[in-house]
C-alpha cells in the first residue's frame, strides 16, 4: 500500500520551490551582493582591457614590433585625446589598444592573417598612402585592415569613432613598413 503525502505536505512541497523563486529574484531585483553594477558604471571601460587572442601567425616578425614601437602614446578621436590602454595578462602578441572612461576601447592587432573578404573586387580605400579595407561588424564595430605591407594589420573601434586612428596609424605604418603589392585572396 503506497502513502499519499497529505494535503498540508503536498501544498508546501508545490509552494515552497515558488515562495524560493519569488525571494531569490526579488534579491535580484533589490540589489543583493551579486547584483549586476548600474548602468552608468564606467569601471569596465577604465581597468586592464581583457582581449581575447586571434590566429595572428605573424605577430612575431620584427615588422610588427616596429610597427607596435612607432604607434603613438595618445591618438585623436572627433578632437579628443584618447590615452594608451593597459592590456590584462595574458595580452596577445603585438596587440595595442587605445580607451579611456569617455572612449570606446579602439584595439590594433598586427600579425593576422589575410582578411577573408579581401577579395579580387574588396573595395580599398587610400589614407596616406596605406591601403585599408573596411569591415563592418555585428556589435557597432568596424575593423580597418592595412592590406599593402609584408604583414596585415587590423584596427578595430567602434562605428561612430572619428578618422584619427585611422590617421595615426596609417602615419606608423608608412614610417616602418615599406608597401607592397595588395594581394588578395583567390577566387
Amino acid at each position: 500500500m503506497s502513502a499519499t503525502p497529505s494535503k498540508p505536505v503536498l501544498a508546501a512541497a508545490i509552494g515552497l520551490p515558488a515562495l524560493l523563486a519569488v525571494v531569490v529574484a526579488a534579491i535580484g531585483v533589490i540589489g543583493g551582493p551579486a547584483a549586476a553594477p548600474p548602468s552608468g558604471d564606467q569601471s569596465d571601460r577604465t581597468g586592464p582591457l581583457a582581449l581575447v587572442s586571434i590566429d595572428a601567425p605573424d605577430a612575431g616578425k620584427p615588422a610588427c614590433g616596429d610597427l607596435i614601437k612607432a604607434l603613438p602614446q595618445q591618438i585623436t578621436d572627433a578632437g579628443a585625446t584618447v590615452p594608451r590602454r593597459e592590456l590584462a595578462k595574458p595580452a596577445p602578441p603585438a596587440t595595442v589598444a587605445w580607451g579611456d572612461a569617455q572612449h570606446e576601447p579602439i584595439v590594433l592587432r598586427c600579425g593576422i592573417g589575410r582578411p577573408p573578404e579581401l577579395t579580387q573586387t574588396a573595395q580599398l580605400g587610400g589614407v596616406n598612402g596605406v591601403q585599408w579595407l573596411d569591415v563592418v561588424g555585428d556589435a557597432g564595430t568596424v575593423t580597418h585592415y592595412v592590406v599593402d605591407r609584408s604583414v596585415y594589420i587590423a584596427l578595430t573601434e567602434a562605428k561612430d569613432t572619428g578618422t584619427g586612428p585611422v590617421q595615426a596609424v596609417s602615419a606608423a605604418v608608412t614610417a616602418t613598413l615599406p608597401a607592397q603589392p595588395v594581394a588578395p585572396n583567390p577566387g
